[in-house]
């Protein structure tokens, strides 16, 4: 039987459970698992610890809302990923993975990765009820803002000035892409 043959059903569909037990770094979306091999680059990391220091500082006075580095985040059973930088607002009541849903999710792209981030992870973000999602390009020194209504990401005016205001529910900020970009 040739690839092209094979069904989904065919395919194997791997749960929570299984990603437990695999070595390394890896997401699984909709029971399909995805590699995050090998580490990501400088320019990724840099553009990561701007992200982070400045989510820190921002939130550093409201009770509610804090900044998270990857951690793994499960959506579904079937579902897990590993945002680059999230905010969460309220109580994860399991120490071992998020179980809340991210009201503010940044994706740094790769090379390797602008795909399942553009495609895959806007849509599960979407579905998952992320208030803001942000992609954010090393490349082009750009970032593209994405606000939930209606069950539908709307794109961010430009923000010229860099500046990008986020309502969190119980804090708010004006997040500075400059800074992210030096």
């Amino acid at each position: 039987m040739g690839l092209a043959a094979l069904k989904s059903e065919d395919l194997p569909h791997y749960t929570y459970d299984d990603y437990e037990q695999w070595e390394g770094r890896w997401e699984v979306i909709e029971g399909i698992p995805y590699a995050m091999v090998p580490a990501p680059a400088f320019a990724h990391q840099l553009i990561s610890q701007r992200i982070s220091g400045q989510l820190y500082r921002l939130l550093e006075n409201c009770k509610t809302c804090r900044a998270v580095l990857p951690v793994d985040w499960q959506i579904r059973e079937d579902t897990i990923v590993q945002p680059d930088n999230l905010v969460i607002c309220g109580e994860n009541k399991d120490n071992k993975k998020l179980t809340i849903t991210p009201v503010l999710v940044f994706e740094i792209l790769s090379p390797s990765t602008q795909r399942k981030d553009r495609v895959l992870k806007y849509r599960l973000y979407r579905e998952a009820g992320v208030k803001y999602y942000s992609i954010v390009d090393p490349e082009t020194k750009s970032a593209d803002v994405f606000t939930l209504r209606s069950s539908e990401y709307r794109e961010a005016e430009d923000f010229p000035d860099g500046k990008v205001f986020f309502d969190l529910g119980p804090c708010s900020m004006a997040f500075d892409f400059n800074e992210v970009f030096g």
